[in-house]
């Protein structure tokens, strides 16, 4: 009985929500987008009482308040009570399999039992209602039951012969206008019965329905009648759309829509779009008459509207553009107005993506067909919205898609097309009266033109400049060759001053696409055709001619210059004929306007791009230009002189009596080097690539060594000497200036320089995930195993000459294309290995059983190591698949570890994944040393080296990289190549040959670290006066910038270059001062005052590579590739060598996307919106939360016993208090508010006090009572190596503390949280591994070593071992000290005023002109440092805000007004700190606003309750 009852229940909400039935749920809809109920339509007639029984819809439940972190509904509380033991499991539930079997059962046996009993209704209610008698009532009763059963059943219950019985008797009845009530009933039964049982609508159709509904709408007598008519009718269109569109359905239901509530009109719109959506290309007058209707809708302020209209008017103009003529009647009813009203970024409505790039494409369509829309677009300058989009949308830097290729929707294609049909030239379209009437116009109309091109043209060469893909690129060349050839040559002039044309040209130049190359010479050609005498010398300075001749005669050109120039051809592919299938369109089509069935073939041949370059250098180029040197400008010759200068003085012998005058001539070159680069006349790149100073330079910091692969320790003493001389005169030339602005400094010309070479050569590549089709494969190597990602094909070959290993027995395999050369020679090794014994047996077989394939990452590592598994640790949560791929994916998550270990190749060894537990169970040594080494071992050395590799394998000859994998080393062959394009299909189908040979042991590494050993006690009297150096030199040297860089690449040069700079301008003030201070000691300056040194250091930003920034965040954005590890080589060796390349930003991204894989990538903003989400709901990318009871007056404990707990948990972690109601994210950041200054206390032994201020101030929160307050900032207190203890304060239970630190810190990363605990600089390098003894002097050695060596280093290792508990700390190195504390403290500055509006939200009767937020302003602009934070911490948790400052802040800061029944100069203001939401009355007074402000942020803090 009780289970009937439940069904009757959900039966009942079935018939009320039948309207719905065939959509998405609406839990699954915001509510702005549920389809709408039949319900919502209640009759308006005053005798339809017996109907409203079935229009009420269900009470919908009121959106809730916004909720607070200080508050908990009691039936949340008692609905499942969150954890109370800091051990038990958060959001359990109980499970209820045992109860389903059963139920199962019941229900299949109850729907049987309904079916039946349904048909035997439905026969008895068909022949009820053939009954005319009694006035109708027994037909209405009919009805009435009809529509019941009809909201019960399925369509099991009804079958094709009842259906068709029960239409026309539906439809008849729906024309009986004399009752009301039998009419609504009847239409509402239509609506049910194809709802139920869809293919009744053909049976309706047959019947006239649509032309009977239509008629009620054209005629409306009844609302609630006409409202039901719109339900019918959107039903049937969606089977039979075209019946709907010859009954004229778009115009009955369009008629009266004006007078429907916007629900209704939502409905009616959807009608429209399924007829829209199955249009018949014949025949348009139907829909035609309804465009004036649409046009007029597209006013509408519902969003969901307007893209209802916006579908069908697409939809409409695909129909007519065939014909000109349909489409100027388009144009006469403000269709271009309201469409480009629409797709302007400030318009008032917005739209969504898909949409928004369906109405560009509308455009596209009316200007290719229409004069009248081409020339309206003009004058409603339309180019202005264009350049707002290309500058504002995400640009793609990915290698050229060849579905891409295919005209697809994508919003910066569309647009382009767009710009290309408005400029219409008869090359590239067909000339007809159209485009002869378009090229009249703008020929008229010069002045729409030059604005169309002061627009465009500088977005344009942005966007190619920045690295978009070939696509993209073509089709911005394409309206670039158009506006050249449409424009005048005055107008030209005055585009080109908007961007550098030659220069841009010389870029395009570098592409290897034959299509890219022939639109650029065309453009060239252009312009020397108009402007010869113009752009004739720019084009030899910017290196357009030099470009060009490389082109014909490629052995000519200099290695140094761009990739172009070395000697790749245009590419052409003669396969790619034969894949039409890949790439269904070649890119000369890729911007046409009219689709084509066919694969039209390429409209250029093998000899077009030779035979135009030949015709320009022939007609435009002098042959004397010819001859290198007077091809060359003045500029290039001067610097190239300089540069041969520099270098024969760098080869020079230095005289022991000369040193002085030698550094003096270094100095005089460079002058004149930066002289020349800063000079009136400017350098351009090609200049200043072409000149060699980039190399000389080089060679001159590093003393030629930065070329070899491994700097020698033989006379390093002689080399350190030098290379700190020549920073030194480095450093005074380009830094020593105080009277200009930082950015005329030398070193900030030079930089610049660098940057825009770096951009013009790099060709770095971002590679999309599409090449990975989502399938099943099963990859034998190396651990035979399902994998959700094709797999190589390959065949390992014995080198030739191998005589100590076999051949391999097996012909092709399947390989898993992320394997590492480690991972492929444990699985052949085994395999090959055929060293015999005593007894001439082969023990091969007792090898393979001896040594397995090494385990990148144990199975065990998560529970066991606080690192993550990187980017795949929620692979089988976030990919579609079975069960058994996502569990497939997660163990080659826990084997491999690309993404993470990808700059060194290293692996995980036992020792470190035991770090966790070893550490806490640990107690540490007081009174030795022993067992603390054996933790800073483990603990420190998280880069363990690989063991010698025993195989060498090659691929097409070239030695694979063990810090690769084999889809990185395929990839970088297939990006070496002529082709731009990649053919994935080929990549996957061909077989690769890697052939294998035994590894030669070295033992050079030992014997060079002998020698080193022995140079250095022979000799360390005279080298102490540069022990500075050591650090500084060998980290500059020591790693390899790119692996797929050869050293010899101008590339290379120039990211070593900007790598020197920028270790020169961090250390500008120490070389400075040692500079002096050898001035002095040589007698070159005699007045100590000169000893004082102003330094004007460059600041760090000018470092940053926006090119390469950008191309970091595309990939990243990638997230399959992130998952599998497929990211190319490039952006992980970058980012560790020079990471100065990229900005805080990026590489914060990188750093969780490294530490802690890709579900958390985006926490720091998801987690500071957690407080908001359903505590059981799973949130971050479906991370869990563990939430944990703590004491105020016991914090630190409470932390210990979390950690213990909860140290390597992967999930967030959330805190209550006990006895509080508050939980969530305003708690969460409170306790680690509050346990960063537990830390901070005085006593607990574990900071040095000697320059610290211990805080009491009334002001601050009682938690931050007693806490130190260093200048310097925080820096552990040395410890004894000889005793236990210090002022009765044990030494193990400091080193404890600092485990807990670490955990607490690393625990604060991972999780997006904010401390408030500040660190000394020389701390955060310590943590970095920045500072050792080999930094200090040799008089104050014994000093420093207790501060910063033996003393500390106990603590410091502590600290490390609780870090790597959570993750490892190595991931910490691509940040600087400074990066580092805003990493893991937020901001110090409170905010800017200046931008306090644009990032503060007021609502709720407040708006930023209110004069109580006028007030609230100017007091926190009043409040000083103390009370800014405790207003801070009162309204958010944490005392500083996140990095990134008040704009990072999520949910952004909200102040509303608090309305109260009382006084409001009574009330205190109240928050919900986990959705950042200050509650503020409406004050009488500013000083009223204050003294009540100050009592609650002081006051009010400690504890959370109901606001």
């Amino acid at each position: 009985m009780f289970f009937v009852k439940g069904q009757r229940k959900k039966k009942k909400n079935q018939m009320e929500n039948r309207g719905q039935k065939r959509t998405e749920t609406a839990d699954e809809l915001p509510a702005d987008k549920r389809a709408c109920s039949s319900l919502e339509f209640r009759p308006s007639s005053s005798n339809s009482s017996s109907i409203q029984t079935h229009l009420n819809s269900p009470n919908s439940t009121p959106g809730a308040d916004i909720g607070t972190s200080s508050s908990a509904s009691a039936s949340s509380r008692s609905d499942g009570e969150h954890e109370k033991e800091e051990d038990s499991a958060y959001g359990s539930c109980d499970s209820e399999e045992a109860d389903q079997q059963p139920r199962h059962h019941i229900l299949r046996d109850y729907q049987r039992r309904r079916s039946s009993s349904d048909h035997g209704k439905l026969n008895n209610i068909l022949s009820n209602l053939n009954e005319e008698g009694d006035g109708g009532s027994g037909q209405l009763a009919a009805l009435t039951e009809l529509c019941e059963v009809l909201s019960f059943c399925n369509e099991d219950s009804l079958s094709s012969l009842m259906a068709d019985s029960l239409s026309p008797i539906l439809v008849k009845l729906a024309k009986n206008e004399s009752n009301a009530n039998i009419m609504l009933l009847a239409i509402r039964g239509i609506t049910y019965l194809c709802d139920v049982f869809p293919r009744s609508s053909g049976f309706l159709v047959r019947h006239d329905a649509v032309p009977a509904l239509c008629e009620r709408l054209l005629a409306i007598e009844y609302v609630d009648v006409a409202e039901q008519c719109l339900q019918a009718l959107e039903k049937i269109s969606r089977d039979q759309p075209l019946a709907c569109l010859q009954a004229g359905a778009i115009m009955a239901v369009l008629n009266f829509v004006d007078f429907f509530s916007v629900s209704v009109q939502r409905v009616a719109l959807s009608t429209v779009v399924n007829i829209c959506k199955k249009l018949p290309s014949e025949c348009p007058a139907p829909f035609v008459e309804a465009v004036p209707k649409l046009c007029d809708l597209l006013q509408h302020e519902d969003q969901q509207l307007v893209e209802s209209v916006a579908t069908c008017l697409i939809k409409i103009s695909e129909r007519m553009c065939q014909s000109s003529e349909l489409l100027e009647e388009l144009c006469k009813h403000e269709l271009i107005n309201q469409v480009t009203r629409l797709v302007n970024l400030n318009s008032r409505t917005t739209v969504s993506q898909p949409i928004y790039n369906g109405l560009i494409g509308l455009l596209v369509k009316l200007s290719s067909g229409s004069f009248v829309a081409f020339r309206s677009l003009y004058e409603l300058n339309i180019t202005s919205t264009l350049k707002d989009v290309l500058s504002t949308y995400d640009l793609s830097h990915r290698m050229s898609s060849p579905h891409l290729v295919d005209g697809n929707c994508n919003q910066v294609h569309e647009v382009l097309k767009l710009l290309n049909e408005l400029l219409p030239t008869s090359a590239g379209d067909q000339v007809n009266q159209v485009v002869l009437d378009k090229q009249s116009f703008l020929a008229d109309h010069p002045d729409l033109l030059q604005k169309f091109g002061m627009d465009i043209l500088p977005t344009l060469v942005q966007v190619v400049n920045s690295g978009a893909n070939i696509c993209v690129c073509y089709g911005c060349l394409s309206v670039i060759s158009k506006l050249v050839f449409l424009s005048k040559s005055d107008i030209l002039v005055e585009l080109f001053k908007t961007a550098n044309i030659p220069s841009f040209l010389a870029g395009v130049f570098t592409r290897k696409d034959h299509h890219l190359l022939m639109l650029a010479l065309q453009i060239a050609e252009m312009i020397l055709q108009k402007l010869a005498e113009v752009y004739l010398n720019s084009f030899i300075k910017e290196g357009v001619f030099f470009a060009i001749d490389a082109l014909l005669m490629p052995e000519k050109c200099s290695q140094a210059m761009l990739p172009v120039f070395s000697g790749i051809q245009p590419s052409f592919d003669s396969s790619r004929k034969s894949s039409a299938r890949e790439v269904q369109r070649c890119l000369c089509y890729a911007f046409d306007t009219m689709s084509s069935s066919s694969v039209p073939p390429c409209k250029l041949d093998k000899d077009t791009v030779c035979n135009l370059a030949k015709y320009i250098k022939s007609n435009y180029f002098a042959a004397e230009l010819l001859e290198s040197e007077k091809g060359m400008t003045d500029i290039l010759q001067n610097l190239r002189t300089f540069s041969a200068a520099l270098s024969n003085l760098i080869n020079m012998p230095v005289v022991d009596d000369t040193p002085v005058q030698h550094e003096e001539k270094f100095y005089s070159i460079l002058n004149q080097i930066m002289l020349k680069l800063n000079g009136r006349e400017p350098v351009s790149t090609f200049e200043f690539i072409e000149s060699g100073i980039v190399k000389s330079l080089m060679h001159y910091l590093s003393n030629g060594l930065y070329l070899r692969d491994n700097v020698e320790f033989n006379g390093i003493y002689d080399h350190l000497l030098v290379l700190g001389k020549r920073c030194e005169v480095f450093a005074k030339l380009f830094l020593s200036y105080s009277d200009i602005p930082v950015e005329d400094l030398p070193l900030s010309v030079l930089i610049q320089k660098l940057q825009s070479a770096l951009s013009s050569l790099e060709n770095f590549p971002v590679i999309p995930s599409y090449g990975f089709k989502q399938r099943n494969s099963f990859a034998t190597v190396p651990n035979g195993r399902c994998v959700m990602y094709p797999c190589f094909r390959v065949r390992f070959v014995r080198g030739e000459g191998e005589t100590c290993l076999s051949d391999f027995p097996e012909d092709v395999l399947t390989v898993d294309p992320f394997s590492s050369s480690d991972a492929i020679e444990g699985y052949l090794w085994p395999k090959i290995f055929t060293k015999r014994t005593e007894n001439g047996e082969s023990d091969a077989e007792a090898l393979e059983q001896m040594e397995s394939p090494p385990i990148l990452l144990p199975p065990n590592a998560n529970s066991s190591q606080g690192e993550s598994s990187g980017f795949i640790d929620s692979m089988s949560t976030d990919l579609p698949g079975t069960q058994e791929d996502e569990a497939n994916l997660s163990q080659f998550a826990s084997e491999q570890v690309h993404f993470r270990e990808a700059n060194s190749g290293e692996t995980m060894s036992l020792d470190e994944i035991d770090i966790g537990s070893a550490v806490q169970e640990r107690q540490f040594p007081t009174g030795s040393t022993t067992e603390m080494k054996t933790l800073c071992s483990a603990s420190s050395n998280n880069d363990i080296e690989d063991s010698s590799p025993r195989l060498l394998l090659y691929l097409e000859g070239h030695q694979l990289r063990r810090t690769l994998t084999l889809y990185q080393v395929i990839l970088q062959q297939l990006l070496n190549s002529e082709n731009e394009f990649i053919q994935w299909a080929k990549l996957w189908s061909q077989v690769y040959t890697i052939t294998y040979k035994k590894a030669v042991e070295s033992k050079q590494d030992d014997l060079q670290e002998h020698t080193y050993l022995e140079w250095k006690s022979s000799i360390l009297h005279k080298i102490i006066a540069y022990k500075q150096y050591m650090a500084f030199f060998s980290s500059m040297f020591a790693c390899k910038l790119a692996s797929d860089l050869d050293k010899s690449s101008p590339t290379y040069d120039i990211l070593f270059l900007l790598k020197s700079l920028e270790a020169i301008n961090k250390c500008s003030f120490h070389l400075m001062s040692c500079e002096r201070t050898r001035a002095f000691a040589e007698g070159r300056i005699d007045n100590l005052d000169n000893l004082k040194v102003t330094v004007h250091s460059v600041p760090q930003n000018e470092f940053v590579s926006s090119r390469l920034t950008e191309k970091l965040e595309q990939q990243m954005r990638d997230t399959f590739t992130l998952y599998t590890g497929g990211m190319p080589s490039w952006c992980n060796e970058l980012i560790a060598s020079c990471p100065f390349l990229f900005s805080f930003d990026a590489r914060c991204k990188y750093f969780r996307l490294a530490a802690f894989g890709p579900r958390r990538a985006q926490l720091p903003a998801m987690s500071r919106n957690s407080g908001a989400s359903n505590d059981r709901q799973p949130i971050a990318g479906g991370l869990p939360r563990k939430k944990f009871l703590v004491w105020r007056d016991r914090v630190l404990d409470s932390a210990t016993r979390m950690m213990d707990l909860h140290a390597r948990h992967k999930g967030l972690l959330e805190v209550e208090y006990n006895e509080e109601v508050g939980t969530g994210l305003g708690p969460t950041l409170e306790f680690y508010t509050l346990v960063s200054h537990e830390f901070q206390k005085s006593g607990l032994g574990m900071w040095r006090e000697d320059h610290s201020l211990f805080i009491t101030s009334k002001t601050l929160p009682v938690a931050d009572s007693g806490i130190l307050r260093n200048p310097f900032g925080l820096f552990p207190r040395p410890l004894s190596p000889t005793s236990d203890s210090y002022n009765g304060v044990q030494f193990s239970e400091v080193l404890k503390k600092f485990v807990l630190l670490g955990q607490i810190v690393a625990r604060a990363i991972q999780d997006g949280r904010v401390l408030d605990i500040p660190f000394s600089k020389a701390f955060y390098k310590l943590i970095l591994g920045q500072v050792n003894l080999a930094n200090l002097e040799d008089y104050i050695e014994h000093v420093v070593d207790a501060t910063i060596h033996s003393g500390i280093v106990r603590q410091v290792e502590a600290f490390k071992s609780g870090f790597n508990q959570v993750f490892a700390i190595k991931h910490l190195c691509i940040f600087t000290e400074e990066e580092l504390e805003r990493l893991l403290c937020g901001e110090c500055d409170f905010w800017a005023f200046n931008e306090v509006l644009e990032h503060i939200k007021f609502d709720h009767g407040y708006t930023a002109s209110s004069p109580p937020i006028i007030n609230l302003l100017e007091i926190i602009q009043e409040f000083d440092y103390a009370q800014r934070r405790a207003f801070l911490q009162f309204v958010t948790g944490a005392p500083r805000l996140p990095p990134g400052g008040l704009a990072s802040l999520n949910p952004k800061l909200t102040i509303v007004r608090k309305h109260s029944s009382n006084c409001a100069d009574t009330e205190l203001p109240s928050v919900m700190t986990c959705a950042n939401y200050l509650k503020l009355p409406p004050y009488s007074s500013k000083e009223r606003m204050k003294e009540k402000l100050l009592y609650a942020i002081t006051e009010g803090q400690g504890s959370f309750h109901l606001s």
